[in-house]
């Protein structure tokens, strides 16, 4: 008897969304992030290996983190101090989470968010991270087939969240650079007329303030138009707001939370709230994710979905004692802001050195770099050839921006706050020696009677030194998905490509 293909084997045994590659992890995103896996980066163990600029996490404030634990061993229900409440916490507890944990999640929201506006404990409903918060919204407001507008470039984990489990569609919102990537009505109504045109129902529009990738923010008059916008349409407004207490410097963070108290009429049964804890708070391991509604119904259906993906009660616990000592959550908040400054002062002006663009922008734990002057052409083709040798070349793992749907080739996403000075110090020193040996490469190309920019000597040099090393940069599984696709996407976007 002949054997079975692996495929096969899967068609046979396994459901179609098993066997399937709807989990959308077919792209350069966590292609960088296996590279980095293969070979991770220790300054004595490992010197040469890949350093991770794909993870967007907060470990500038894990000292702040260990020395409230040790200070505080009654938050936990594992210590001598805290063993008494052990029975209490350990044993079955409902979906609608602890009310301790409720009260103490929806202040530290209001916090965030300068106590400008006000948060019930009521309707915060619980989920594992802001992953499993975001496809219980999905399974809550739309079918298989329906679609959400979102505005591009958005993080790549979208299309795994949103769509592999739920069969909703994501409708891109092209937005350009000659603005600042900034989402206009315009853009909203293209993509809503496009969705209408490849029969996709659009059950709503999901922004992500602050941006990831851009690390930008989105201003009073855009959220007020983007409410209007949805709420002429009848359709749903999702916001995810996890790096809400990431901005710094000048940049000012508003909820939607907000302006809807300042737009008449508002129909708030359409607004929706998404956080978390993972990146405000540097937690991601602990799976803290919130589902905010104002929409009673969603609100009762997302609690009864929360008991596929609850937040453990000894999480909870530790929580809301955390949470509650307003004074340790002034003084994080307000030194992690500083250090986030800090640290995004040290790449940008490390870039700025080397003749590197980057998007302004004042929040996440991110920057959005521009290197569309290295590209052979302007196509993504060319994006991935240098994020090829980036990644196995440089040994820096950043992400590309077509994995992010960005619509126009050449920017990287480059994570700066999951990792020590010292990493950082070698990573900026490996984009000075990449970039001196371009310009020492130029030299010796450039004829006389040319005179080319530096840039464009740059990208002469790289091309040339890819031409000879390229075989030893591609490492990538058969059936890898072109780089203006990097995931399976929804009909229109198939159509547009």
């Amino acid at each position: 008897m002949v054997a079975l293909t692996a495929e096969k084997q899967d068609q046979n045994l396994l459901s179609r969304m098993a066997a399937g590659d709807g989990h959308g992890e077919n792209s350069a995103y966590f292609d960088g992030w296996k590279a980095y896996e293969e070979n991770p980066f220790h300054p004595i163990n490992r010197p040469d290996g890949v350093i991770q600029m794909g993870l967007a996490e907060n470990q500038l404030c894990g000292d702040l983190m260990r020395k409230w634990v040790l200070e505080h061993p009654e938050a936990s229900i594992c210590t001598a101090e805290g063993v008494n409440q052990f029975s209490d916490i350990a044993i079955f507890q409902d979906y609608h989470g602890l009310p301790e944990f409720r009260q103490a999640v929806a202040k530290f929201m209001e916090k965030t968010r300068n106590n400008k506006v006000r948060f019930d404990p009521d309707r915060i409903v619980m989920s594992g991270g802001a992953t499993g918060a975001h496809e219980t919204v999905a399974f809550c407001l739309a079918n298989p087939g329906e679609g959400f507008l979102v505005p591009t470039p958005y993080y790549p984990g979208f299309d795994r969240d949103l769509r592999w489990r739920t069969g909703v569609n994501l409708v891109p919102v092209t937005c350009h650079s000659s603005n600042g990537f900034k989402i206009t009505v315009e853009a909203l109504e293209a993509a809503y007329e496009n969705a209408r045109v490849s029969n996709i129902p659009v059950k709503g529009l999901l922004i992500t303030n602050p941006s990831n990738p851009l690390g930008t923010t989105l201003d009073r008059d855009c959220l007020k138009s983007l409410v209007n916008f949805t709420n002429n349409k009848g359709i749903h407004l999702i916001a995810d707001e996890i790096y809400a207490a990431t901005t710094f410097g000048q940049s000012e963070f508003i909820s939607v939370a907000e302006v809807i108290e300042e737009v008449p009429h508002c129909n708030r049964d359409l607004i929706h709230i998404v956080y978390s804890l993972s990146k405000d708070m540097g937690l991601p391991g602990l799976r803290v994710g919130i589902v905010y509604s104002y929409n009673d119904r969603v609100v009762q259906i997302a609690r009864k979905m929360s008991s596929f993906g609850l937040v453990s009660s000894q999480t909870q616990h530790l929580i809301a004692k955390m949470l509650s000592d307003e004074d340790f959550v002034d003084e994080f908040i307000r030194k992690s802001k500083l250090r986030l400054a800090a640290r995004h002062a040290e790449l940008t002006t490390g870039l700025d050195g080397l003749g590197i663009g980057w998007l302004k922008a004042g929040a996440g734990l991110f920057i959005w770099m521009d290197l569309r002057n290295l590209l052979k052409t302007a196509t993504f083709d060319s994006e991935m050839e240098l994020w090829r040798v980036i990644v196995h070349k440089v040994k820096l793992n950043v992400s590309p921006g077509g994995s992010c749907h960005c619509n126009e080739p050449g920017w990287f996403r480059v994570c700066f706050a999951n990792m020590d000075h010292k990493t950082m110090e070698t990573a900026l020193e490996r984009i000075r020696v990449f970039t001196s040996q371009l310009e020492e490469e130029s030299l010796k190309q450039t004829k006389p009677m040319a005179a080319p920019t530096m840039m464009a000597k740059k990208k002469m040099c790289w091309q040339s030194s890819l031409r000879l090393s390229f075989k030893d940069t591609r490492r990538f599984e058969e059936g890898f998905f072109s780089p203006h696709s990097p995931v399976p996407h929804s009909p229109l976007v198939r159509a547009q490509i």
